[in-house]
């Protein structure tokens, strides 16, 4: 019998795997859903096909739902974040021309890096995100914004396109999802010098989202996708499981991607470069575990700070990261979920025990790499 439909948007990136996984391990049919993934050429072409109502849902970078909720950029649209899909996960890197005036620079040394590439001197750096309101960017902002005099040009290019713009000379550095700094590495065109999360220890990257009209409308639906989603993330979090994931992911009707490259991600195995021996990065890219896929509306709140918003569209901005739905769908199915649904954002160093309604709650660290905090209580 067929299910109900539904068409869910994605890039092909490691991160949409909770998605990947729902649909072809049989989590959504479970729950009456036929989950249609349509793969998009750009998150600017996923963003207007979800306002427009071609969409259901989408695989979305975490500022997005905010951005768009608070009225910047693209077709005005309400649109929520039902669930996180991805924490961490990104790498900053860059070509082999600029590395080669760093160095030495140890890969993860944030602080080192920054002091290094603002010391070239070699006029701005022009680095390649892959969309503005994106994860990628707000953390390329908040990391250079303590180096007033390390001047960056943004220049906004899809992850398929970034080892291409770096060969080409487009850009001289890069901020992307895996697996495209892999790809670079692997092509030879550029260095991986840190991931995000060392500069936010757990940065919530990809999101599920979905325009509020329609999750009004279809509530059951969404809460059938968020509990078949969120039991893919738990499976994709057991490291027995990687294999297949990998061998899933990388069929030509999701990532086309070879094994090799999505492996550094799943593994959390790091190549910085041609030839170097893999660097183990703690929590590279996390789907379940320390409540990786809960929508704390801190995080959307710290998200609507670096977006510049004021007071009141910093809580229109908590609103569409919807964890009173996710607490809804997933209390009756033995989920173990946070006592609150904010925290002080950065004030975690160590893992850390939390109320939660089983009690067996542990968060990761997830310090900035300037050890401040924020808290929007």
């Amino acid at each position: 019998m067929t299910g109900t439909v539904l068409n869910c948007g994605y890039l092909p990136l490691v991160d949409c795997a909770p998605l990947v996984i729902a649909k072809e391990l049989g989590f959504a049919g479970e729950e009456g859903l036929d989950l249609n993934l349509v793969r998009q050429p750009s998150w600017s072409a996923l963003r207007d096909m979800l306002a427009l109502g071609h969409l259901d849902a989408a695989h979305m970078l975490s500022p997005m739902p905010v951005a768009m909720s608070i009225g910047l950029g693209g077709l005005p649209a309400q649109v929520d974040a039902l669930m996180v899909l991805s924490v961490n996960g990104t790498v900053f890197g860059v070509s082999n021309r600029v590395a080669a005036d760093l160095g030495g620079v140890a890969f993860g040394d944030a602080n080192g890096l920054l002091a290094a590439l603002a010391a070239r001197g070699a006029g701005p750096l022009r680095i390649g995100v892959p969309f503005h309101h994106s994860m990628h960017r707000l953390l390329m902002s908040y990391w250079t914004s303590t180096a007033p005099e390390f001047e960056v040009e943004e220049i906004t290019v899809p992850p398929p396109r970034m080892a291409d713009a770096v060969a080409d000379g487009f850009v001289d550095a890069f901020w992307v999802g895996e697996p495209w700094g892999s790809v670079a590495v692997q092509r030879n065109v550029g260095q991986l010098m840190m991931s995000g999360s060392d500069v936010w220890g757990f940065a919530p990257e990809k999101v599920l989202a979905a325009r509020h009209e329609w999750v009004d409308s279809n509530e059951d639906a969404a809460c059938k996708l968020i509990r078949a989603v969120f039991r893919a993330a738990a499976w994709l979090d057991k490291p027995e499981n990687r294999t297949l994931a990998i061998e899933i992911l990388a069929r030509s009707e999701h990532l086309s991607i070879a094994p090799d490259l999505i492996d550094p991600a799943l593994s959390r195995q790091i190549v910085p470069r041609p030839n170097a021996a893999p660097i183990g990065v703690d929590r590279f890219v996390q789907f379940h575990k320390n409540a990786a896929s809960f929508p704390w509306r801190s995080q959307a709140a710290w998200i609507a700070k670096q977006l510049g918003a004021d007071a009141d569209a910093l809580q229109k901005a908590k609103g569409c990261f919807r964890s009173d739905l996710y607490r809804r769908t997933l209390a009756g199915v033995g989920a173990d979920l946070p006592g609150a649904s904010e925290k002080v954002e950065g004030a975690l160093h160590f893992e850390t025990a939390v109320a939660s309604t089983r009690g067996h709650m542990i968060l990761a660290p997830d310090a900035f790499f300037d050890s401040r905090t924020f808290d929007f209580g």
